[in-house]
């Protein structure tokens, strides 16, 4: 009898269901963290520390499985943006950095090189 592996049905898409919201977001969480398992083995050895190796122990090489493993375990979540929340931050951040460029400063922040020249009256 050959050895038996996990499939899709394992975890339960039932259990999938309760962690998020939708299935929309189920798929969308599933992929990006997909993607970054993906990224993890195809990096080892060359950018330590850069992206986040897999949370459980699976016997599946599918990096799209290990994800709903993930997920089913609580190892891995999401987090709703409110749009008029993001909005307000962007545009807070986007005045402060026209006030920082009113205020003159430069790169490297003031200094004597950001005064004006002085000036004498003849």
């Amino acid at each position: 009898m050959a050895l038996s592996r996990h499939t899709l049905i394992e975890p339960p898409i039932e259990t999938l269901l309760d962690k998020v919201d939708s299935k929309f977001t189920l798929v969308t969480l599933a992929a990006r963290r997909g993607r970054q398992i993906n990224a993890y083995y195809g990096s080892l050895g060359s950018e330590f520390g850069r992206v986040a190796p897999p949370q459980v122990t699976s016997t599946s090489e599918k990096a799209l499985s290990i994800a709903f493993e993930e997920i089913s375990a609580g190892k891995v979540g999401f987090v709703r943006v409110d749009p008029e929340v993001e909005a307000a931050e962007l545009a807070a951040e986007a005045a402060a950095q026209a006030a920082a460029a009113a205020d003159g400063a430069g790169i490297f922040g003031s200094s004597e090189f950001d005064a004006p020249a002085p000036t004498t009256e003849i």
